[in-house]
């Protein structure tokens, strides 16, 4: 809901279950269990108006910090294990906010029992967590690790053959580095626009607005009732996840071994990727994704690895060289990789142009409605300069968040010198790190940042969609292109790419913030304030949990690999393509991505052009991309997580609607959480004790033979 790619996952938000509607289905649940509670009013505020709202001050404990810490190294694993696997990553607001609901309470009623109680729990301080654990854990999404920054690496071009363009192997010094000096300029470019988007403009932000509904219901006395029940669930199917994943472990003693390569349907659909490698991750994460993202997903496995590629096999020798390597960029690999890129981009730009012509006339219909308002009370402006927007035509609500979210003002000047000195550090440090990246690379950069920005974060008010991966693979094609081949222009694309994605990235991540700190009265001071800090733990914690990855598994980014990152290779090959042209291609592979590249456009607009009734069931050409490149075996997962669900839906669906999500973030957590003691022991050198694997009744005479003789 949050993170640039995301949108693969969340952009029809209302199929998730995370909307406002789907807490009213919650509350029924509840109410169905407690007869004698009564009917909820339909003012939210009324229900809070005897609670005194703490200052911003006092929203900011060092109780809420301490467990966003805990909660933002947990979530930067889950979110990294899915970064160097599919890409594919769903919201953990629902996760963040529950968990943190769940050991403040606990906390908190441990301190009441031994009197040392000074501040109860608030809806405030349960915004704050949230805001801090997604802000510190979307760092290991927007900080590259599956994309720009690990396709730098000598690992990932050696697979695409262009190792003397230029590699950056990965450090903990200078990633570190470079996140600080590049993940806070967002935050600051949207501040001044606070008020203008969420009180003037009233965009939507579904996922602001879901998450407060949320958190409101958390602290009312049903919302409570249910919190702890959902916390219950996902710790119980969390233990059985990371016992499940701790089990498998020792059968995996060797190459291709363990339940992650069972061959359910055959060895030669194994072959082909298509088995179910009992992943709870993955049947968590189809539990959370919408029907039609799995179909999707599961369809581009079949077009690709059940059609095309064992096609396109038969031409090796004519299309291609039949004395290459797989993983070769010269031959199969090369198709594989460029027609996913193909779709990804044509998907990015239909999306692209939707979303900057929906903000750019919402925009104008605003600024008219504005300059409307404004010119009718300008005699109100004249006599009180600092009068406030509220209205007699206003909600009880909307005027109580309406005052309260006035109330703590950032001053402009602080965002504005903010962002020019963060600016200027930044162009100054940079090309030191990368050289490649001329100091007016990023200075153009800087200049257009503010406007991009605003449009990212306008947009996903209006649609709840974040366009940063877009922005960044922009940022990757003007600024490789600008440096050359002869100057490095391909690691200047890719570092660029990262400059431009955490800007807009974060913008758009602060204003979803400030909506849902409007709807639950947590002040924008507070709000900014949890960003930054939970930016700050992303920039340390992140690359940490990376580099544990990235030593304990020595073949990582490998395409047969345990953690493939198969974005970085899709990265680097952008970056390839922007700087060379198309000219280093195999035979045909540029007519196949034409041609995928225009067919992801047209099924965008046949989608939106039947609407929603049947619009829905047009597969998403994004998702359809992500098995081209890496296999179909995780759709198949994802898919027994949506047959799951959907059997619980018609079995129990207020039950489903009220767990579903609770389990699924279980499932996610617990197989999450276990990469940090399988990394350590690999780190130790403690090898599994057992390798289960599957052979062909041929292959095991052989064996079997072979024994026999040696014996």
């Amino acid at each position: 809901m949050r993170k640039g790619d995301r949108q693969i996952v969340e952009h029809e938000l209302q199929e998730t279950g995370f909307s406002p509607e789907s807490e009213k289905a919650k509350n029924k649940y509840v109410e169905e269990e407690d007869e004698d509670e009564e009917e909820e009013d339909e003012s939210v505020e009324k229900i809070f108006e005897s609670r005194e709202v703490p200052s911003w001050k006092k929203q900011l404990t060092l109780r809420a910090f301490v467990v966003s810490f805990f909660l933002s190294i947990l979530f930067s694993f889950i979110v990294m294990k899915l970064n160097l696997t599919t890409g594919i990553i769903p919201s953990l607001n629902v996760s963040a906010g529950l968990l943190g609901f769940f050991f403040v309470k606990t906390w908190t009623k441990m301190l009441h029992r031994s009197g040392f109680l000074k501040q109860p729990f608030t809806r405030q301080e349960n915004t704050v967590i949230q805001t801090c654990v997604v802000a510190s854990s979307g760092i290991a999404f927007s900080g590259g690790f599956g994309t720009y920054l690990f396709g730098m690496s000598e690992r990932i071009a050696n697979q695409s053959g262009d190792a003397y363009r230029g590699v950056k192997n990965p450090s903990l010094g200078w990633i570190m580095g470079f996140l600080f000096v590049v993940s806070f300029l967002g935050l600051f470019s949207v501040v001044p626009l606070r008020k203008i988007m969420v009180i003037d403009f009233k965009l939507t932000y579904p996922s602001g607005t879901a998450t407060a509904h949320l958190i409101n219901s958390f602290h009312t006395p049903q919302g409570a009732k249910l919190a702890k029940k959902q916390v219950r669930v996902l710790g119980k199917f969390f233990s059985i996840s990371f016992l499940w994943s701790f089990f498998q472990w020792f059968f995996t003693g060797g190459e291709n071994c363990g339940f992650s390569n069972f061959p359910t349907f055959g060895l030669k659909a194994y072959q082909y990727k298509f088995y179910f490698d009992f992943s709870a991750t993955y049947v968590g994460v189809g539990m959370i994704c919408p029907y039609i993202i799995n179909i999707s997903v599961l369809l581009g496995g079949i077009l690709s690895w059940g059609i095309m590629w064992p096609l396109i096999e038969t031409k090796k020798g004519d299309w291609f060289p039949d004395n290459v390597p797989s993983s070769s960029m010269h031959g199969l690999q090369a198709y594989k990789v460029f027609i996913a890129v193909a779709i990804i981009l044509g998907d990015g730009l239909y999306n692209f142009c939707k979303v900057l012509s929906r903000t750019l006339s919402g925009l104008f219909v605003q600024l008219r409605g504005t300059t409307t308002s404004i010119s009718r009370t300008s005699f109100t402006l004249e006599e009180d300069p600092h009068a406030s927007p509220l209205s007699p035509k206003q909600s009880y609500d909307d005027q109580r968040r309406t005052r309260f979210f006035l109330k703590d003002q950032i001053p402009t000047w602080f965002a504005v010198g903010g962002y020019i000195i963060i600016a200027a550090t930044s162009t100054a440090i940079l090309p030191h790190m990368f050289h490649q990246l001329r100091w007016y690379y990023i200075l153009v950069i800087y200049i257009c940042a503010p406007v991009l920005a605003f449009c990212n974060a306008y947009g996903a008010g209006l649609t709840d969609w974040s366009l940063a991966s877009t922005y960044g693979k922009l940022a990757i094609f003007t600024i490789g292109a600008w440096a050359g081949s002869e100057h490095g222009g391909m690691l200047a694309g890719l570092a660029a790419c990262g400059v431009m994605m955490n800007i807009v990235s974060t913008a758009s991540d602060l204003t979803q913030d400030f909506k849902t700190g409007y709807l639950t009265l947590s002040s924008p001071k507070s709000m900014f304030v949890s960003q930054v800090i939970g930016t700050a733990m992303g920039c340390v914690v992140s690359p940490c949990v990376f580099w544990l990855f990235y030593k304990a598994f020595d073949d990582l980014g490998l395409p047969n690999s345990e953690y493939p990152a198969p974005f970085a290779t899709v990265y680097r090959s952008m970056a390839k393509l922007g700087v060379e042209g198309v000219s280093s291609l195999p035979r045909e592979c540029l007519v196949l991505c034409y041609a995928f590249f225009s067919v992801a456009i047209l099924v965008n607009i046949v989608k939106d052009s039947l609407k929603s009734k049947w619009g829905r069931f047009i597969p998403l050409p994004m998702a359809m991309a992500i098995p081209f490149f890496l296999g179909p075996y995780f759709a198949i997962d994802m898919c027994v997580g949506s047959l799951i669900l959907f059997i619980w839906e018609r079995v129990d669906a207020a039950k489903a609607e009220a767990f579903g999500t609770a389990v699924a973030s279980g499932l996610i957590c617990g197989d999450g959480i276990w990469s940090l003691p399988s990394s350590v022991l690999a780190i130790a050198g403690v090898n599994p004790p057992v390798c289960m694997k599957f052979l062909s009744a041929a292959t095991n005479s052989k064996v079997d033979n072979f024994l026999s003789r040696s014996s």
